[in-house]
């Protein structure tokens, strides 16, 4: 059969490994999927959702040209999530600014500081030599 990214077909789940479950597609062909693909959301362990010798469907979603490898997912067959703004948390209305209300101040802070974090710097240097020349 020739396999072409967007099929829905069905497999039989053949290995599972931390990283995604084998699918035999035929008696020649196996595809992937990935842990990202098999769940909308985080999916901590595959084995929560897939079995070996369990019988999926799967749709294509990538074949490398030069290794042949298939990448399917279940994903793409489960309801989409849904991003609409009904189903937030009421009562967050954060807004993001580009610019802060600290923008003019440029480098007065780090001025106003660095007198204090040369001194410390030299007492800490200080400290070092003593703690080396009573090593040796």
């Amino acid at each position: 059969m020739r396999y072409r990214i967007g099929m829905i077909i069905e497999g039989r789940i053949t290995g599972i490994q931390p990283y995604g479950a084998f699918v035999s597609l035929d008696n020649r062909t196996q595809g992937l999927i990935h842990i990202s693909e098999c769940h909308h959301g985080y999916v901590d362990n595959i084995r929560n959702f897939l079995k070996v010798g369990q019988m999926v469907r799967v749709m294509i979603i990538d074949i490398d040209e030069y290794t042949g490898k298939i990448s399917l997912s279940i994903r793409c067959l489960e309801k989409a999530f849904d991003f609409s703004r009904e189903k937030r948390r009421p009562g967050f209305n954060h807004r993001k600014y580009w610019t802060n209300k600290h923008v003019q101040e440029g480098f007065k802070p780090i001025s106003k500081r660095m007198s204090k974090w040369i001194n410390e710097a030299l007492e800490d240097i200080e400290k070092n030599k003593k703690k080396l020349l009573t090593r040796y």
